[in-house]
């Protein structure tokens, strides 16, 4: 994908360096300022992300399989005089971090390539400090079941939610599927239960959910924004890593809510 020049192998542009923050939480919940923030850019290589992140004044370090893609990321740094550390590496191994280093832990979707996301989460709690935020983005369970183009007037579910096999191939090549998956990619679909409850039982607290937009009312059938009227195709999650479930419970928590007890 970075030798094909693919869009999300594209170093930032001018444009989106403009308003970095904006460009990266347009829902608002990093709080408008990060300037300090140590930021963990997990399987988010590209020079897209780190260098939005490092612009807005955070201390910005990635973490991507792909070393084509770690490149990109330095030369965007380079380019601009951003200091970004880069590490080539597993999301379900982060042993090359210290433990509870990170303020916040951006997570674009990539969880899919992996068959246990717990694991995935066990690895971002332990290097997120007491009352840091993980923020990550999925793969929507259903969209992963979901066929390419309508049947008979309709998307269907063609795959089993329980499972721990990959998710089939698709079984055509279209606009739609090309959006949806790369070509060669094994993918793994997480349950709710796995996505969100593994979360909680890693030690996080959830925040926040919203299902980015991509749907179009007046969209053609058969296109990816048809099929997301129907099925929405990612999910994104606000976390926060709980205090007292952290090793150092004697940070306090920034936005820790006080909770009223009848007497």
């Amino acid at each position: 994908m970075t030798a094909a020049d693919a869009p999300l192998c594209r170093i930032v542009s001018d444009e989106e360096l403009a308003e970095p923050l904006k460009t990266v939480d347009r829902i608002g919940w990093l709080g408008g300022n990060i300037r300090g923030w140590k930021v963990l850019c997990l399987a988010a290589g590209g020079g897209r992300q780190s260098c939005l992140y490092a612009a807005a004044g955070a201390d910005v370090t990635v973490v991507d399989l792909s070393p084509a893609m770690l490149e990109l990321d330095r030369q965007a740094a380079a380019r601009r005089k951003y200091s970004v550390r880069l590490f080539e590496g597993s999301m379900d191994d982060l042993s090359m971090l210290p433990p509870q280093s990170f303020d916040l832990v951006v997570h674009p979707v990539s969880s899919c390539y992996l068959p246990d996301v717990a694991a995935i989460y066990a690895q971002v709690a332990r290097v997120t400090r007491p009352g840091g935020l993980y923020i990550s983005q999925h793969k929507s369970p259903v969209s992963l079941q979901g066929s390419m183009q309508r049947g008979n007037g309709h998307y269907e579910l063609r795959h089993d939610y329980y499972r721990t096999d990959p998710v089939p191939p698709p079984d055509m090549s279209n606009p739609v599927s090309s959006r949806l998956r790369e070509s060669g990619a094994v993918e793994f679909l997480h349950r709710w239960e796995q996505l969100i409850g593994g979360l909680c039982r890693n030690g996080f607290v959830v925040e926040d959910l919203v299902e980015p937009l991509h749907a179009s009312a007046d969209a053609a059938p058969d296109t990816f924004a048809d099929r997301a009227r129907v099925i929405a195709p990612y999910v994104r999650i606000k976390a926060r890593r709980n205090v007292a479930t952290s090793a150092d419970s004697s940070v306090p928590s920034p936005t820790e809510p006080t909770i009223w007890l009848p007497q």
